[in-house]
């Protein structure tokens, strides 16, 4: 396989559920990535809410603690070499988002996820292309209940398991409402 032909490969997770923040660490890949993954996050963001706009839905506002999930997850996805929405140790996407964005006080609390790695880049209109053309993401991005996003792009000059040493960027996009 071409190392410079682009791969994108993207999964999904919702659940709905009734019923200890860390600021991320620095990011995989060098500070050479650091200004355009921060670029990347925030060109997700907008890119995403104006979908949302345009289907007459709320944008989204950050969230500290989705992003440090999200971050949280994209780290780990790419050192570890896996890509899932269950953590490494198996526990579920929604589990591990509530260790970041609890549950607890509220009555009602829902979260999503969507996925995506490129290698070895992807830009912000590329992924929201992506999701918007397969049915789950879509449908994440979609939907009305959202109120918070957190969003991580990581870039690893080489990452084990499913990206074959190759150099990736992993997108995490944590949706939530907790009301």
């Amino acid at each position: 396989m071409n190392l410079r032909a682009a791969r994108v490969v993207v999964a999904v997770g919702l659940a709905v559920l009734v019923g200890g923040f860390a600021p991320p660490a620095a990011r995989p890949g060098g500070a050479q990535h650091g200004a355009t993954v921060v670029r990347l996050e925030s060109g997700v963001l907008v890119e995403l809410n104006a979908i949302r706009t345009e289907h007459g839905l709320q944008p989204l506002r950050l969230n500290a603690r989705l992003g440090a999930a999200a971050v949280q997850h994209s780290r780990e996805m790419g050192s570890a070499g896996y890509f899932e929405h269950a953590s490494l140790d198996g526990t579920s996407f929604w589990k591990r988002i509530s260790r970041w964005y609890a549950f607890a006080g509220y009555r009602s609390w829902s979260v999503g996820e969507n996925l995506l790695w490129s290698a070895p880049d992807v830009d912000a209109p590329g992924a929201l292309d992506v999701w918007m053309h397969s049915p789950g993401h879509r449908a994440n991005i979609l939907n009305p209940r959202w109120r918070e996003i957190g969003i991580s792009a990581l870039h690893f000059a080489s990452a084990p398991g499913p990206y074959e040493g190759h150099e990736v960027t992993i997108i995490t996009t944590d949706f939530g409402v907790r009301r």
